[in-house]
């Protein structure tokens, strides 16, 4: 079944707001077993809906609108859709409840604009919005569904989610589709593509592999297209279990599982602590640590030692070490990693000292050095990193990095 996704406002063309619709859209979708044909993005004007729209259902079998459905003048997509499929725009009263009831809701009074939102194709289906005040429609014309839903992403997610994906799941019969995520690091794509070749040469023809590449990770996305969701599934676990002697130590986790959720499972379920002693990256690892609901079972601080002065006051990096190795030297980064896990008395303290960038860097130690340094029981562990001249990516990247290497120490890997 293929889907063309049309999304209506002359603000997603001039790039004042992201058209994350049609990519929610089109994951969902595809999750169900249609194939995304084509994504278009139009003004809001009755000729570029109309030809649009003419040529989605002529081509395709679903087509899905978002946009245009507002109490504004230029919300004009129901008067379009209803002038293309001659309907008459008639008072529905459960669309009427709806409005009425938003309005009260926020103390107001039901004006003309409002009513109007009330008016309904006679030839359509009416999709409720329980989050606000535009109603989805439903329309069916040569053989083709045409679903036109408000653009505001979370009423469109609402409606998508509680009646239009139920809906279709009932009209269309479909394949059974699986899908599954191998979550890899510490492994650039080229490289990695390298290295799995002959593995992804071999995979059986129902298994599709897709590289998603992102700063300091490479997810594989693994979609089987089977007859039953039990033959998709074995052959998805079939192509991992063969994947896994190529790169095992830099497969971190499944699914859409983040690092520091897996090193948040790894510290609690083996009663650990960590804490950290950041520089370059400015709380960035802490931040990432306890963005995941329960690290206080494991997170215990962080020491941001931006400045010189802080490093040596309070993580013991003396005045001597700055001068003869810099701030950005293996020496410092271990004394922060030693000092910080005595100061918090955990099993893994996390260092960082490098040169985000753009500016700072010199031929011996140019933008993107990072050193990592982690301190544990069983010694320090230090690695020298260069992350290229991107502050953004240089700070994700070694995040990810410092991470990855806790995750590797606790399962005995480094």
């Amino acid at each position: 079944m293929k889907v063309e996704i049309i999304s209506i406002g002359d603000e997603l063309l001039i790039g004042r707001t992201i058209n994350t619709n049609a990519a929610w859209i089109g994951e969902q979708l595809s999750l169900l077993g249609f194939s995304i044909a084509r994504i278009t993005t139009i003004s809001d004007s009755r000729n570029a809906i109309i030809d649009a729209v003419t040529k989605a259902y002529t081509e395709h079998d679903l087509v899905i609108i978002t946009g245009g459905l507002g109490p504004t003048n230029d919300d004009i997509t129901k008067h379009v859709l209803c002038e293309l499929f001659s309907c008459t725009l008639i008072m529905h009263k459960e669309a009427y409840r709806t409005v009425e009831s938003f309005i009260h809701s926020l103390n107001g009074e039901m004006n003309e604009n409002n009513k109007k939102q009330a008016l309904f194709p006679d030839k359509a289906d009416f999709i409720p919005n329980a989050c606000g005040t535009a109603s989805g429609m439903w329309f069916t014309h040569n053989n083709a569904i045409i679903i036109s839903l408000p653009g505001v992403p979370f009423e469109m997610k609402d409606m998508m989610t509680q009646t239009v994906i139920p809906k279709l799941a009932k009209t269309y019969t479909l394949p059974v589709i699986v899908h599954e995520h191998i979550n890899i690091t510490g492994i650039q794509e080229a490289k990695l593509a390298e290295i799995i070749a002959p593995w992804e040469q071999n995979l059986p023809t129902e298994v599709k592999l897709a590289y998603l590449p992102s700063p300091g990770i490479v997810r594989l996305r693994l979609t089987c297209t089977a007859n039953t969701q039990k033959e998709a599934e074995t052959h998805i676990q079939n192509a991992i279990s063969e994947l896994q002697p190529y790169i095992g130590t830099h497969i971190y986790g499944y699914g859409l599982s983040k690092i520091e959720e897996i090193v948040g499972k790894l510290l609690h379920k083996n009663s650990l602590t960590i804490s950290t002693a950041e520089s370059c990256t400015g709380g960035a690892i802490a931040k990432s640590i306890t963005s995941v609901s329960g690290s206080s079972h494991y997170f215990i601080g962080s020491i941001i030692a931006y400045n010189n002065t802080i490093k040596s006051e309070l993580l013991h990096v003396s005045t001597t070490m700055l001068q003869t190795h810099g701030a950005v030297s293996k020496i410092v980064a271990e004394t922060m990693a030693q000092s910080c896990r005595k100061i918090h008395n955990t099993d893994f303290a996390i260092a960082t000292s490098g040169i985000a960038g753009p500016t700072g860097g010199t031929a011996e130690k140019p933008v993107g050095t990072v050193w990592i340094a982690i301190a544990h029981k069983n010694g320090i562990h230090s690695q020298i990193y260069n992350f290229g001249k991107n502050r953004k990516r240089t700070i994700t990247k070694t995040v990810i990095t410092a991470l990855n290497t806790i995750r590797l120490l606790i399962e005995n890997k480094l």
